[in-house]
């Protein structure tokens, strides 16, 4: 699928991974729509986005709010009428982190709560997401020249996490476990509509996620990557996701991107 010419939703799309992402697609002549809860953060990144403001929207949307979601996909669809910018696919890149070990140090069990929030936001959100823009993008026109029929493709992001979870990632390792196990299902559900569903399992990223992280922690991961031995970078995620939108073989993957690293216990 091309890129220029198409509009993509991109959840956390103020900040991170999905900023990256946002900024790599607009420059590749794609449309954006930046759904985020954070409104300042939404238009602190509008004032900023230049030279690609004609092509990307801010709209408030959290994931975990069903009927605001709705309404937040359908203005997109709206969107796309009025710049007759066929709507492409979404990067669903909104996720939070809890870290606690399943019990504490007195013996008792972490949160219940803060573990339902984490699976509302990664997983639920997620899917809820992916299901309504699933549904706007079967009921879109196929292209002539579109040989394969392809409607529109769905990147969610998971984390290596799911696969090597850290202590006190019971919460995080979890629900990126099941974002990552929804790709190959996903993929076979929406296949007869011609929409493609990926995966990605980033590594230790360098955003504000870890940014607050001890220098001592840091380079303890740092020690585990084979090569590069860095933090990957925001642009490397966002050219990755470039990549697998305009390459239509690739369907129902889990693509890790983590410099060769088999995280061991910190």
């Amino acid at each position: 699928m091309k890129i220029d010419g198409r509009t993509f939703i991109v959840s956390g799309g103020a900040s991170g991974l999905g900023l990256r992402t946002t900024q790599e697609l607009a420059s590749n002549g794609g449309y954006v729509a930046i759904f985020d809860r954070d409104e300042e953060a939404g238009e602190r990144v509008m004032s900023q986005i230049f030279p690609y403001f004609k092509l990307v929207r801010f709209f408030k949307a959290d994931v975990t709010d069903a009927e605001q979601l709705e309404r937040a996909v359908d203005a997109v669809v709206a969107w796309t009428k009025e710049t007759s910018k066929q709507l492409g696919g979404v990067v669903s890149a909104a996720g939070i982190v809890w870290a606690a070990k399943i019990l504490d140090r007195s013996g008792k069990p972490s949160s219940l709560s803060a573990f339902k929030t984490v699976m509302e936001v990664n997983v639920i959100g997620t899917y809820s997401l992916c299901s309504l823009v699933a549904s706007r993008l079967a009921a879109e026109p196929l292209d002539k020249l579109n040989v394969d029929g392809e409607r529109g493709v769905i990147v969610l992001v998971s984390s290596v996490s799911a696969l090597e979870g850290q202590t006190g990632q019971v919460a995080y390792g979890g629900s990126k476990g099941a974002v990552a196990s929804m790709a190959l299902p996903m993929a076979r559900d929406l296949a007869q509509w011609g929409i493609r569903v990926v995966a990605f399992a980033p590594g230790v990223f360098d955003t504000a996620m870890t940014a607050p992280m001890p220098k001592k922690t840091k380079d303890k991961l740092i020690a585990m990557l084979e090569f590069p031995r860095r933090f990957g970078r925001a642009d490397e995620f966002a050219k990755m996701v470039s990549s697998v939108i305009q390459n239509v073989i690739i369907n129902g993957a889990i693509i890790r991107l983590d410099g060769a690293a088999r995280l061991g216990k910190l």
